[in-house]
């Protein structure tokens, strides 16, 4: 069966939020009325936000309340395009468009779903330079479709059981991610106050070489050839993303230079401030590969340092205290550079309980890993699911 389709428009009340002047930080901000910023929506219920409004806030500015149970889409920013669901009523800023469906026409669970599926297009239809939006005008002529009220909650039934088993393998993830952490601490102490004394005599510079990468549109009139090639969307936080590797035209002088090596740690020069000295560890996963100039490549030179020990120092707490202290930021970005990295203070324990830690880590990765798998196989479920719910064939 095939449903109609619906312009959103037709069936929900839309519109979005605004922010107060921070100059009236006292006067507007800190008060009882909740107020969600597009960061926040990551495709749940919203119950909680990190700031809220006061009486004068609200009606001194473009932000309104919104009901309980509308969905909300982040315009631009980190989250563009995201979807969640209002728990409880709350005012939101200008990023975040609000979808009040009509109750009669519309479950507001089927409504989610809907709405998370059309993510894709919604991302096709960014505008603008450097934070592409999409448009409220956009999302009000998005079609969805619309079978009868209570084939919407059978199929919104059905797509909510099915995330609630990735939910579990979500959280099953994040608790293993707490467990690598809570190893960290116990083995070497707080790495930004060092309690355990080890040695922090050295610098990064001091333990490995560092360099960039190469840099699109140069100019060259040797031959040249393809390689594959990370960019900065590439390099997560340990942990890479080769969905999709693009490739590059190098001389083999500069594939010879950029070439990746295993153990290499690569650093991405900038991005969120909250998210400064995302890296990770390369470990062959292609035959040849090299990387653009966004992205930093630290070799260890002495045998003092286990490269794991070495990607969670400089990836945690010590790393992301030193470098949004001397990071240059601009509207939440924050970059560094070449010299900030090199001067990056090392703590340095011993070699035997940096490789004891990292035996610990890979026993726990093996786990993690197939834990990925069988998210991995939900995800394509629920994506078939979700296909033949609004297709009518479920």
């Amino acid at each position: 069966m095939t449903y109609a389709e619906v312009e959103i428009e037709t069936v929900c009340d839309t519109g979005s939020g605004g922010t107060p002047s921070r100059a009236k930080q006292d006067m507007y901000f800190g008060g009882i009325i909740p107020w969600v910023k597009s960061g926040e929506l990551r495709e749940s219920i919203i119950t909680q936000t990190e700031e809220s409004l006061t009486e004068a806030g609200l009606n001194e500015s473009a932000a309104k309340l919104v009901p309980k149970d509308a969905l909300l889409v982040a315009l631009y920013g980190a989250t563009v395009g995201r979807v969640g669901i209002l728990g409880i009523e709350a005012a939101t800023n200008q990023a975040v468009c609000h979808i009040i469906p009509d109750t009669s026409r519309v479950d507001h669970r089927y409504l989610f779903h809907a709405l998370r599926s059309k993510a894709p297009f919604w991302l096709s239809q960014r505008v603008g330079g450097g934070q592409p939006n999409i448009s409220q005008g956009v999302i009000k002529k998005t079609k969805i479709p619309l079978p009868p009220l209570s084939e919407q909650k059978r199929i919104a039934e059905i797509l909510d059981r099915a995330e609630a088993l990735r939910s579990k393998r979500r959280a099953a993830l994040a608790l293993l991610d707490e467990l690598t952490q809570s190893i960290f601490d116990e083995m070497f102490g707080d790495p930004v106050s060092n309690p355990k004394g080890w040695d922090d005599s050295r610098t990064l510079a001091d333990v490995a070489s560092i360099g960039s990468g190469i840099t699109k549109g140069r100019r060259t009139s040797e031959p040249v050839r393809a390689v594959p090639y990370l960019a900065v969307v590439n390099v997560q936080d340990k942990m890479l993303d080769l969905s999709v590797v693009k490739t590059i035209e190098a001389t083999e002088k500069e594939i010879d230079r950029y070439r990746l090596k295993k153990n290499d740690l690569l650093l991405t020069e900038g991005g969120d401030a909250d998210k400064l000295g995302r890296g990770t560890l390369w470990n062959d996963e292609l035959s040849e590969c090299i990387h653009q100039n966004h992205i930093f490549r630290v070799r260890l030179t002495t045998n003092d340092v286990a490269p794991l020990f070495l990607n969670w120092l400089v990836g945690g707490q010590r790393g992301k205290s030193y470098f949004l202290s001397q990071a240059k930021q601009t509207t939440g970005i924050a970059t560094i550079n070449m010299t900030q990295l090199k001067a990056f203070p090392m703590l340095i324990p011993s070699r035997k309980l940096q490789d004891d830690f990292a035996k610990r880590i890979l026993r726990i990765e093996d786990i993690r890993s197939s834990k990925m798998s069988s998210l991995n196989e939900l995800d394509q479920l629920f994506a078939s699911l979700q296909h033949r719910a609004f297709r009518g064939e479920l």
